[in-house]
């Protein structure tokens, strides 16, 4: 045991804020925030921020708002002085976090050239990344050597997936990521939209649902469309903790084996899903 703890110590994950994580127990961790900016005020992604007070400010505001990805400086600050680093970013189709990941990856390998950095676009967001993390933990842990780490992770990225839905859109709208068109139906009339990480990590909405209870439901199918058995779940909520628990309810009753975790979103993916929104991150059959 000792030993797996002193070669776990050689290892460091770095994640940037949109995979939900302040801290992680059992391994070195660090969490490189992007930011959510406005014309009057600039929100840190950091374990600092108020995250209900930005969501309620962030209602209220009339203007545009915008996110900043991390530099690669950031990156590295981050990285510190381990020996093997796993870096987890948001998808790069949607961010350029990544790129800067890798920026970051390549001066660190050039500075010290005995080290590697191992850069993972998990091509998607909030719960998904989440789950890759604590995989990575859990090979760190077991004393699995870096290089089957690196092979075993890109396998299991591929065995996960996301689904969201959304009350509001006007946020992702603002920012370029969705069609105007699609965000308007999300708040007319109860309309929820449901929909999907893509496989090249773009957003992909599938279902617009009358009502919340429908919109759940359309979540569990969609689920099952996509291979999900049982297996861990996490569902990431911005202010919607009862629905979070009525999705839980429906996942146990159809998926038995499920293992649900449920957890309030921080300030990235509050700013994306807005009030009542939800992000699930999921399992496959292997």
């Amino acid at each position: 045991m000792a030993e797996i703890k002193e070669t776990a110590a050689k290892f460091k994950i770095v994640a940037d804020s949109s995979a939900d994580l302040n801290f992680l127990d059992g391994v070195p961790f660090a969490s490189t925030p992007l930011k959510i900016i406005t014309d009057t005020k600039e929100y840190v992604d950091n374990a600092k921020l108020d995250v209900e007070q930005m969501v309620d400010e962030l209602s209220a505001y009339k203007g545009k708002s915008t996110t900043a990805c991390p530099s690669s400086s950031d990156w590295l600050e981050n990285f510190g002085d381990a020996e093997k680093v796993f870096c987890v970013t948001i998808t790069g189709a949607l961010s350029g976090s990544c790129n800067a990941a890798r920026v970051a990856k390549h001066d660190y390998e050039e500075e010290y050239p005995d080290r590697s950095v191992f850069v993972i676009d998990s091509l998607s967001a909030g719960p998904e990344p989440g789950l890759i993390v604590e995989k990575l933990k859990e090979y760190i842990l077991s004393g699995m050597p870096y290089e089957e780490i690196c092979e075993k992770i890109t396998e299991y990225k591929s065995r996960t997936g996301l689904i969201f839905m959304l009350e509001s859109m006007k946020n992702l709208a603002n920012n370029g990521r969705v069609n105007p068109f699609v965000a308007k139906a999300a708040g007319l009339l109860g309309i929820r939209v449901v929909g999907k990480a893509s496989d090249k990590g773009e957003l992909d909405p599938m279902e617009k649902s009358r009502g919340e209870k429908k919109a759940l439901s359309a979540i569990v199918n969609i689920m099952k469309e996509l291979g999900v058995r049982g297996g861990k779940v996490k569902i990431g909520h911005c202010r919607n903790e009862a629905a979070a628990l009525s999705l839980k309810e429906q996942i146990i009753d159809t998926f038995p084996t499920a293992a649900v975790d449920i957890y309030r979103s921080r300030g990235l993916c509050s700013f994306y899903c807005e009030k009542g929104g939800h992000m699930i991150g999921f399992e496959k059959e292997q």
